[in-house]
């Protein structure tokens, strides 16, 4: 009866997993889209402020790739979450921590350079 728990759970961790890549996969084609759009739409109209119009391509690519390193960090963790290995727990520990790692450096990245939208920041309550 355990084993067949343990298949089961296996099963569903494994379709979680697949679930998490797929979100993972579309976050970045609609993050790369997007930008594409965005840098192709500033090519041709040339704003005023060419350093804003990068950033703020920049700005929204970097927020889809940090939604989908969190994806795929979730598909990891369902991947181990029954009855892993030691070697799977260390394999896994490695990926959280380089996943981790450049989330978070893209979002400081994101603070220091301005990560936020004009109409966010006014939103924001002041303390």
């Amino acid at each position: 009866m355990v084993g067949r728990m343990e298949e089961l759970l296996q099963r569903v961790a494994l379709h979680v997993a697949i679930a998490a890549e797929l979100l993972c996969i579309l976050c970045i084609a609609f993050g790369a889209v997007e930008a594409t759009y965005l840098a192709v739409r500033f090519l041709i109209t040339r704003p005023a402020n060419v350093q804003k119009a990068r950033r703020h391509v920049w700005v929204r690519f970097a927020r889809s790739i940090i939604l989908a390193l969190e994806f795929a960090l979730a598909a990891d963790i369902a991947r181990t979450a029954v009855a892993p290995s030691w070697d799977d727990i260390g394999q896994l520990a490695a990926i959280a921590f380089i996943r981790t790692a450049l989330n978070f450096f893209l979002e400081r990245d994101l603070e220091v350079f301005g990560g936020e939208e004009p109409h966010e920041a006014a939103a924001r309550p002041r303390v």
